[in-house]
């Protein structure tokens, strides 16, 4: 039997063991950093701040984690951790942040968009972008940036087709091409009294705050000029099949990625003379770079390891096809940046690829209306047009039953033109471009229509950021949409609850690069010759003198969902005799037996014998979709975005030369028959513009 006093003495000693263990856990992550002070490694990189990323185990699960620093496959020369310690400085909260970005072609300026989202949704300090572009990318990302209204963002762009000749004599083998060199010129390309800028990849994604990226400049010696990420894969060690010979890099090498840029003291080391060098000498004898300018980098730093500051891992989480980032994010409480740098992007394989795809698609379909948000206390320069917009918005009435209308009126939607590749065709004499406009409803219409119009389309899409995804996996996935490059798709982001009809017309016409332009809805499919036929008249009547005139197109429609279109004009006058097609619009009071010339006159131009094709027709098939701006089930003319007016005569004048000659959107000439009974209405004429560079709104 113990005495009576043990079994005290024992709880005594057993609560001071786990106060010890706990006073352990707490601050030997602390007492780490400071041995890491005391005898840090040349070159290490000193305590960087330490959130770390939620370890992500195999199960899936999200969880903490302790720090990385004992993990056995981090080398003494291992930069892929996230060390403690005091944060660096932020910037001031006004101080303007600069960053750069090489993007060319149609896909890498969609990659940009979701780039930015992700950063202004961070940010917290003004930006100025500085866009290397060529000029397809420079067309997509003007008119995005000034449509989209940022406060307290500038860009500004610099032709990449003018900096081709300084690196087109490096052959490189990665599937960016010339523009994955161009981040060897910047220095150069610059403003020279630019100092500091961050330089991107298009396919990374912000998760933090730029400006904390940007405080570690601080940490920068008076010699170090370049601050890279290490390398988060075995690429550099030449280790990863048979025979593979790398450049030369410092240890595992660093990524270019993400680069903190100091180019005063770049210009001031003789950079470009420096990189050129190097370049030259390896390439006498390796055969190209496989990694674009990366390789060069490398090169460089290998030679000058005094440039050199490396950075934090969470600041570039690398997701390539060999990556051991799992290293440095298993580790973390919390990413900075995520790196795309596979050629398979989000189809990479990784045991973890569902978590980070999650949340680049958080951002690739984000709402972008939702970054125009003011930077309070920042004073900056408004947009172009923001000041003026406002003072409208201030004056509407609420109370006033159109204020909606009005409102919508007064809305500027972001635009991204040639959402998709586009390879204009040829030009061709007295060509024509189809010109429609259409919604998330209509997409089924469209392997039709690319059926049925074999020329060149203009097509103007009203789609929230979510919807544009499913649009684009849309085109790729059918293979009569996916051959179609001679298709011009542009997104107009939605924005309110109305149809802004008239300003997505107008969209799709200002892109429209032939001299005519055929002006339709998206339900109408135009008869299989119509193309031609229209290219022939233009030639056969004159139209391509000063002569300002419009032909004439007369539609038809059908409430069979299962309809055999006709071929020729004897199929369509036995459609029309059995009652399977009706005039546009027809009324079941309004007796429509066909068209007569009396009401359309310049159908007398088109015909032909009965076994000849079809005319030109156009056929839509019923529930047609209708919209805010179509009010007037009589007349419609041509009218402002979002306004309406009303019904008119169908005995109204004609339009004056001067106004039938404009480029406008289409007119509708219908209108409910006043005089006999027996008499047909008039059918809905579409006409066809000489596009004169007029835009209307």
């Amino acid at each position: 039997m113990l005495p009576r006093g043990r079994p005290r003495a024992l709880g005594a000693a057993a609560l001071l063991l786990l106060l010890l263990l706990l006073g352990f856990l707490l601050f030997g992550g602390d007492l780490g950093c400071e041995r890491r002070k005391r005898g840090g490694r040349a070159g290490a990189p000193g305590c960087f701040p330490g959130p770390l990323m939620p370890r992500v185990p195999p199960d899936g699960r999200l969880r903490r984690a302790a720090a990385l620093d004992g993990d056995p496959g981090a080398g003494p020369g291992d930069h892929n951790r996230s060390d403690c310690g005091p944060p660096p400085p932020r910037p001031s909260k006004c101080e303007l942040l600069h960053v750069a970005i090489v993007c060319a072609g149609h896909n890498s300026s969609r990659d940009v968009i979701t780039l930015v989202k992700s950063m202004l949704f961070y940010r917290k300090n003004p930006l100025h972008l500085h866009l290397v572009t060529d000029a397809v990318a420079r067309n997509i990302l003007e008119m995005l940036f000034h449509t989209w209204m940022v406060p307290a963002v500038r860009v500004s762009f610099y032709n990449a087709d003018e900096l081709k000749s300084q690196v087109s004599w490096i052959p490189n083998k990665h599937y960016s091409g010339l523009y994955g060199l161009m981040k060897l010129v910047l220095p150069s390309a610059l403003p020279a009294e630019l100092a500091h800028v961050i330089v991107l990849d298009t396919d990374v994604t912000f998760a933090s705050d730029i400006s904390e990226l940007w405080a570690l400049f601080a940490h920068f010696s008076d010699t170090q000029a370049i601050g890279l990420v290490e390398n988060q894969s075995d690429w550099y060690l030449g280790n990863l099949w048979k025979n593979h010979r790398p450049w030369p890099a410092l240890g595992r090498g660093f990524n270019t990625g993400v680069i903190l840029l100091r180019l005063d003291r770049l210009r001031q080391a003789g950079w470009e003379q420096m990189w050129r060098l190097t370049a030259r000498r390896e390439l006498l004898t390796l055969p190209a770079t496989s990694l674009a300018d990366q390789d060069i980098f490398n090169a460089v730093i290998k030679e000058h390891p005094g440039l050199v500051q490396p950075l934090p891992c969470v600041w570039n989480v690398q997701l390539s096809d060999h990556t051991l980032a799992e290293r440095c994010y298993s580790a973390a409480s919390d990413l900075k940046v995520i790196h795309w740098n596979s050629p398979k992007k989000l189809q990479v394989k990784n045991k973890h690829v569902e978590f980070f795809r999650n949340f680049y698609l958080t951002f690739l379909e984000y709402d972008g209306n939702l970054l125009r948000r003011e930077l309070f206390g920042c004073p900056s320069q408004p947009p172009p047009g923001a000041e003026q917009l406002q003072q409208a918005l201030a004056q509407l009435d609420e109370e006033d039953p159109c204020f909606e209308f009005r409102q919508q009126q007064l809305t500027v939607h972001r635009v991204h033109v040639t959402f998709l590749p586009h390879e204009p065709p040829p030009p061709r004499p007295h060509d024509v471009t189809l010109v429609a406009q259409l919604s998330m409803d209509r997409l089924q219409m469209l392997e039709a229509l690319c059926r049925h119009w074999p020329g060149p389309m203009s097509l103007a899409l009203y789609l929230t950021d979510a919807e544009a995804q499913q649009f684009l996996r849309f085109i790729e996935a059918s293979p009569v949409l996916a051959a179609r490059q001679d298709v011009a798709y542009h997104v107009v982001y939605r924005e309110g609850p109305l149809y802004p009809v008239n300003q997505l017309r107008n969209v799709a016409l200002a892109q429209a690069l032939t001299p005519y332009v055929f002006l339709s809805d998206i339900d109408f499919l135009p008869a299989y010759s119509l193309y031609d036929y229209l290219r022939a008249s233009i030639e056969q009547l004159g139209l391509g003198s000063q002569r300002k005139a419009a032909l004439v197109v007369p539609a038809f429609e059908t409430l069979h969902y299962r309809f055999s279109f006709p071929h020729s004009k004897v199929e369509l006058l036995a459609l029309l005799d059995v009652g399977a097609l009706y005039t546009f619009r027809n009324m079941s009071s309004w007796c429509c037996p066909r068209p007569s010339p009396s009401i359309c006159p310049m159908l007398q131009a088109w015909t032909s014998p009965a076994s000849a094709p079809a005319p030109p027709i156009v056929t839509a098939s019923r529930p047609s979709r209708t919209n805010s701006t179509r009010t007037c089930p009589a007349t419609m003319g041509l009218l402002p975005s979002n306004t309406s007016r009303p019904c008119s005569s169908p005995r109204a004048p004609p339009e004056t030369e001067a106004e039938a000659g404009r480029a406008l959107p289409l007119v509708l000439a219908l209108g409910r028959h006043q005089g006999n009974p027996a008499c047909p209405p008039p059918s809905l004429l579409f006409k066809l513009f000489k596009v004169s560079g007029k835009g209307w709104g």
